[in-house]
């Protein structure tokens, strides 16, 4: 039977309104080398159009399979008829060369008997569930969906908690003998439209590259098989990832995941949006996947250190954790940031005899002063929260001075370590007028260039750009997680390439 074939690994989903569009745009993704479609023909005004478009499009691609889907507006559809003119749309779509359909769990429990078996004996029958509110009881659900006998049933829930994307990913462990697509809604849930197709998954969505897709949290296919490599890993690959809020600006996933490849290891880097007050939680999640380890980022870096068993000491007296990895089912945590601070200014200058101006109070500035202390330099501290810098400054042993006393200062080298400045608040600079030292040191890289940046490239200071202490402190987290030297030059290629130079 057609149906007993293997289904690719990543299908794009194709929620177009005009016939004559979702012709070009599969066309158009075909032609890229996908080889797996989903055709919304609920989106189009009348669907037993799309049979047309399926009969065409498989006229030209007969190498491709179309999965069809009419969904109806009472489970977040577009097709406003009946339960019967539901399953007779997609009978045509079926009869037009469309080797899978998609039910939603709800027709399929008030359809009359014996409507939905003739699907199965004809192409693959996906019965899916859909919660656009949050993840619910998940064995309920599989309860209710294997009252009816498909190929394969597939559960969308909304991730509104990190341990959201472990509890729709352990399905797959729960029901090991049956076909399952498992996938969660939303930023938070993103990491499952990575992992699911090797943790027992049949499948992934995927966004056209040149439209958008049909749920939160879509991504194109090339991102997915390009730096997430979702074909290449398997199912006992090492996962690791960065957290931050927000995270999808982070080129982290892009520069680690390049390295592993480099270095042909059989692991993946994921973003993973944690919310301040979502902590602990995600810890439930990173124990589950399991997580081999994990770059820490804004907001998270010091109160990390509460959910972790072992701290290395300069991190546990900087108060900031940017690295955690698990030995010996221990959770253990490190600040890299340091080396990213010290290799690239120990280049250009003796620190035991510097001079440096450290500008903020957070776990970036926490690292640098400490990490500059201990090399000998005469640190000094200056932010917008004079409370919080004499307090870091009297914890380090360094000097804090306020903005208006920059005037009168000037010093070898000034460390911004703040962010402002950061993408996408990209005109906010510290600095309004003259910057008081030789070298400027700006820990952001996104973007490459900050107001910082520009102002002191015309002031005609040394310049020490945020991506090289990224890449310093990234290539020693990469030598913690795996035990092999970074691959330093593809690992820069990388950052450069996803910030758009």
């Amino acid at each position: 039977m057609p149906h007993k074939t293997a289904l690719p690994k990543i299908c794009i989903a194709l929620g177009i309104t005009s016939a004559k569009e979702l012709f070009r745009l599969a066309r158009q993704e075909a032609e890229a080398g996908e080889t797996f479609l989903e055709f919304r023909v609920d989106y189009l005004p009348n669907p037993m159009d799309g049979a047309q478009v399926i009969r065409d499009f498989l006229a030209a691609h007969p190498q491709c399979t179309v999965l069809a889907t009419c969904r109806r507006h009472q489970n977040h559809g577009h097709f406003n008829g009946s339960i019967d003119e539901q399953l007779r749309i997609l009978e045509v779509c079926l009869d037009a060369g469309a080797r899978a359909v998609d039910i939603e769990l709800e027709s399929a429990e008030s359809a009359a008997a014996g409507k939905i078996e003739p699907f199965r004996g004809r192409a693959w029958l996906i019965i899916s569930y859909h919660n656009f509110g949050g993840t619910p009881s998940l064995d309920a659900v599989m309860r209710r969906m294997r009252e009816f006998p498909a190929d394969a049933y597939k559960v969308v829930s909304t991730a509104r908690k990190p341990s959201d994307s472990h509890r729709v990913l352990a399905l797959a462990k729960d029901y090991p003998r049956t076909n399952l697509i498992l996938l969660a809604m939303g930023e938070l849930g993103f990491p499952t439209r990575v992992l699911s197709p090797a943790m027992g998954g049949v499948f992934t969505y995927a966004a056209p590259s040149s439209a958008e897709g049909t749920a939160a949290g879509q991504v194109s296919a090339r991102l997915l098989r390009n730096l997430y490599r979702i074909e290449k890993f398997t199912k006992a690959a090492k996962v690791f990832g960065v957290i931050a809020d927000p995270v999808r600006h982070s080129i982290s996933p892009a520069v680690h995941n390049r390295a592993f490849q480099a270095k042909r290891l059989d692991s993946v880097y994921l973003p993973f949006l944690v919310h301040p007050p979502q902590l602990k939680d995600f810890f439930v999640l990173a124990e589950k996947l399991p997580l081999s380890g994990f770059s820490v980022t804004i907001p998270h870096k010091q109160k990390v250190i509460r959910y972790l068993d072992v701290v290395d000491p300069l991190a546990r007296r900087v108060g900031a954790v940017n690295t955690i990895w698990r030995k010996g089912g221990r959770w253990r945590g490190t600040n890299t940031d340091v080396d990213g601070v010290t290799a690239p200014l120990s280049k250009r200058i003796r620190l035991s005899k510097a001079s440096v101006l450290v500008v903020g109070n957070g776990g970036a500035a926490r690292g640098a002063a400490f990490a500059l202390v201990d090399q000998g330099a005469k640190v000094s501290i200056v932010g917008r929260n004079a409370d919080r810098v004499r307090a870091l400054a009297k914890a380090c042993g360094a000097e804090s001075v306020l903005k208006d006393q920059l005037k009168a200062r000037h010093y070898d080298a000034v460390i911004h370590a703040t962010p402002l400045g950061m993408f996408p608040h990209v005109d906010e600079c510290f600095f309004e007028n003259g910057i008081p030292g030789d070298i400027v040191f700006d820990m952001v890289y996104n973007p490459l260039e900050t107001m910082l940046i520009k102002r002191a490239t015309e002031q005609k200071k040394e310049i020490v750009t945020g991506l090289q202490m990224f890449l310093e402190q990234a290539s020693r987290q990469f030598e913690i997680w795996t035990g092999d030297q970074a691959p330093k030059p593809a690992m820069a290629k990388a950052a450069l390439e996803a910030l758009g130079h």
